[in-house]
């Protein structure tokens, strides 16, 4: 999806395209050179390159024949790229880590508004920079939301990403698996409340993938590393409100 969001406006405008899929990641973008491959994209104008390390997208960047580079991925990479795309002063578009807030008013309709923000929340099992990782309720519902965000969550059921039937797949590696209960020890280091998950899920099929349990932080505080610091992984920080005002600037603390 991502891939499409960079390729269909760079040849819609007549330019050819280079894409490097995330080395974790690459089995999509070949998938999506295939069918372009059997399209009537001329050969040569979207090209795929899948490649280890950092001297690929280093030369990549660098390189005074491309015009424009956009880049998702992490801050730290995002910041070297923009250093070496200066050189050359590229048009660059960076889309870095996130800490996505969702935020619920006192009227807010509730059988909606709750399983909508788990949706921005657990999908992909919130391997997403935009992810809605923050919710931000309203003192006077939060204790309802609290209890239906719990239900929900331990309501998932985790498994293949290729089964049907899950409703979260696994997280990409074990270093992000560790970097994710790490998030999850200073959670609670930090005073927020462990309401449910928090823990690798193991067991059959699961043994095979790095598989988390979906996560909620209760009683949290925007000032704490986990509403602060993007996880990139199930956990989800609910943190009370008491007026609109106040939602905004916590929303805009970041």
């Amino acid at each position: 999806m991502m891939a499409i969001w960079k390729i269909a406006p760079a040849i819609a405008t007549g330019n050819t395209v280079v894409l490097k899929p995330a080395l974790e990641t690459p089995v999509t973008a070949m998938a999506l050179a295939e069918v372009i491959a059997e399209s009537d994209i001329p050969p040569g104008v979207v090209n795929v390159v899948p490649a280890d390390g950092p001297g690929p997208g280093e030369a990549l960047v660098s390189d005074p024949r491309v015009d424009k580079v956009a880049f998702t991925g992490s801050t730290e990479v995002g910041r070297r790229i923009m250093q070496l795309a200066s050189s050359t002063i590229k048009y660059v578009t960076l889309e870095l880590g996130g800490k996505g807030p969702n935020i619920l008013l006192d009227d807010a309709d509730l059988e909606i508004a709750v399983p909508g923000s788990m949706w921005a929340m657990y999908l992909h099992s919130g391997q997403i920079c935009h992810a809605g990782t923050r919710l931000l309720v309203p003192a006077s519902l939060y204790d309802e939301v609290v209890a239906r965000v719990v239900e929900l969550a331990e309501g998932f059921k985790v498994g293949p990403a290729a089964d049907f039937e899950s409703d979260l797949g696994p997280v990409i590696n074990e270093t992000q698996l560790r970097t994710i209960e790490r998030y999850v020890e200073i959670g609670q280091q930090e005073g927020a409340k462990l309401l449910t998950g928090g823990e690798r899920l193991m067991g059959g099929e699961l043994d095979k993938g790095w598989f988390f349990q979906p996560t909620v932080f209760g009683e949290g505080d925007n000032s704490m590393k986990i509403a602060q610091e993007e996880i990139f992984g199930p956990v989800l920080t609910v943190i009370r409100y008491e007026e609109a005002e106040d939602a905004v600037r916590i929303a805009n603390d970041s």
